[in-house]
């Protein structure tokens, strides 16, 4: 099988000497041009009013979704959250929803883009949660309850990020592998029933990914001694 036809980052399509564009890269920043974009012409003209443009009307719907969903799984205010998970959110789906233009190949079929994802996430985890307890706090969990636990931790922490990239990757590349395969093969009405099929898992994994990128960061935020969890909101429900 021809490899460009397995990862956006062996389609090469520009190189000078130690500088490579390949269609992830592009195709990333596409994805990204498209979000600053939109983003600009939907906020340009917000109106308090009731009368307001569907635009707006379509962006308060979805940041008032990711807002409660945000909320419900961390227990907190969800504004410090939203604009990294909210980003990640609306770059996957965007990446995801244009796989179906026949020109374009989703950047998040690379395995490189999806471990750059994931890595943002294994980055915002610990941040997130130095800047919830502080350092010497956070840093508690990963020798609890023994400092031979540390490894483990960090391996948990590891295989965590490992899965969400590969989990990405595998679902959106195999996705569009299969809709081409049946594209050249049946050249009909199904394949049109599977692009639709391919659309759909696309909007879901984009809705896993934000939904476990906030799970991991609600961890690390809940991650407390066990001392100061015996003695938190537990007792105060019994006095």
């Amino acid at each position: 099988m021809d490899p460009k036809s397995i990862s956006p980052d062996q389609m090469v399509l520009w190189q000078w000497r130690f500088i490579t564009i390949n269609a992830t890269l592009l195709y990333t920043w596409v994805v990204m041009a498209l979000l600053v974009v939109g983003s600009y012409l939907v906020t340009r003209r917000l109106s308090p009013r009731r009368q307001i443009s569907r635009w707006q009307n379509l962006l308060e719907i979805v940041v008032s979704r990711m807002r409660t969903e945000i909320r419900e799984l961390s227990r907190r205010d969800p504004d410090p959250y939203l604009p990294f998970v909210g980003t990640l959110f609306l770059f996957i789906v965007v990446a995801n929803v244009l796989d179906v233009v026949p020109w374009f190949q989703a950047p998040t079929a690379s395995l490189s883009t999806a471990a750059a994802l994931a890595i943002c996430v294994f980055v915002a985890v610990p941040v997130y949660g130095i800047l919830e307890q502080g350092v010497v706090s956070y840093l508690k969990r990963y020798v609890q309850p023994s400092p031979f636990m540390m490894p483990f931790h960090l391996i948990g922490e590891a295989s965590r990020t490992l899965a969400l990239a590969v989990r990405l990757f595998g679902n959106m590349m195999s996705s569009s592998k299969v809709v081409a395969v049946l594209l050249a093969v049946i050249p009909f009405f199904f394949p049109v029933v599977m692009q639709a099929l391919g659309l759909l898992i696309g909007l879901i994994q984009a809705y896993i990914f934000a939904v476990l990128a906030m799970v991991y960061i609600a961890s690390g935020l809940r991650q407390q001694p066990l001392a100061a969890r015996e003695g938190g909101p537990a007792q105060e429900e019994t006095q």
